[in-house]
């Protein structure tokens, strides 16, 4: 299964025995909106609703950072995702959240996940079936496994700054990313990590909501300053739209990308930290 795969290839594929399919919209509290609610009045047959709001470290300060494994694995069971499943994910998220759940998913063992390119958006323009309520699948195994290398912690992000040994590219509006605009986060300075990049994460993504491909995809990366060939870091506010150049990146054939999870909520929540604002 490919990392990404069209409306039409999993309208063709779905009750497959060993097909999964997962909501993983998350939104912002002050949308207006509600992500479950939402599923639950239309989604793709068969598909269940991932909950990324609580699929955290609930110990942490910090929003949105990774639970523990066993964690995962438990809500992943409960959701009947497991080992041996083919898992597709999709959201209707302006923060294109299907790809946190991509990155989450593959960190933590599943070998053959992709993202539904449109989205459910394109599903339903399409006139495609829906179903409501809840779907009840039985408990799968999901072994419990946590693999680091595309992860970067704090120390790791202080250590880069004199290093420069990875590319760091910053998914932030540029008004954020300059400092322009103030962090919305009470306490959390403005501006970036210093050799940082920036490429807010709806540059990857065609005017239909389609993720940009081939050359176009390239050029995108290429135009923020970034070398595909060579080892890069993604980071946001909190880790969410990071994942959507993570997977960006990896779609344009990189081989080497990471996400940093604690992101500018962590960064610019400490003083100590060094910071730069201006354009890259």
């Amino acid at each position: 299964m490919d990392m990404l795969v069209s409306t039409e290839w999993l309208a063709g594929e779905l009750g497959a025995t060993d097909l999964r399919v997962v909501d993983a919209t998350l939104l912002a509290a002050d949308s207006g909106r509600n992500a479950l609610a939402e599923y639950e009045a239309g989604h793709i047959p068969g598909a269940v609703f991932m909950d990324l709001e609580n699929l955290v470290d609930s110990t942490s300060s910090l929003p949105n950072t990774l639970p523990q494994p066993e964690k995962f694995a438990s809500r992943m069971q409960s959701l009947g995702l497991g080992d041996g499943s083919r898992i597709v994910i999709y959201d209707d998220s302006p923060w294109k959240t299907a790809a946190r759940a991509w990155w989450m998913l593959r960190l933590f063992g599943a070998h053959d996940v992709a993202i539904l390119d449109g989205g459910i958006a394109k599903w339903k323009a399409e006139g495609r079936d829906l179903a409501t309520g809840k779907e009840v699948l039985r408990h799968r195994h999901f072994t419990v496994w946590k693999d680091d290398s595309s992860l970067r912690s704090f120390d790791q992000m202080r250590a880069n700054v004199d290093s420069g040994a990875e590319q760091v590219l910053d998914a932030r509006s540029a008004a954020r990313f300059t400092g322009e605009e103030a962090d919305p986060r009470p306490r959390t300075h403005a501006g970036h990590i210093p050799g940082s990049k920036n490429l807010p994460h709806g540059m990857v993504f065609n005017e239909d909501g389609t993720w940009k491909r081939g050359e176009a995809l390239k050029k995108a990366f290429a135009d923020a300053g970034i070398d595909l060939s060579q080892p890069l870091t993604t980071t946001c506010g909190s880790g969410i739209t990071a994942a959507v150049l993570l997977f960006g990146a990896e779609l344009a054939g990189a081989k080497k990308v990471a996400l940093y999870d604690g992101s500018w909520s962590e960064w610019g929540g400490d003083p100590a930290t060094p910071k730069a604002m201006g354009a890259a």
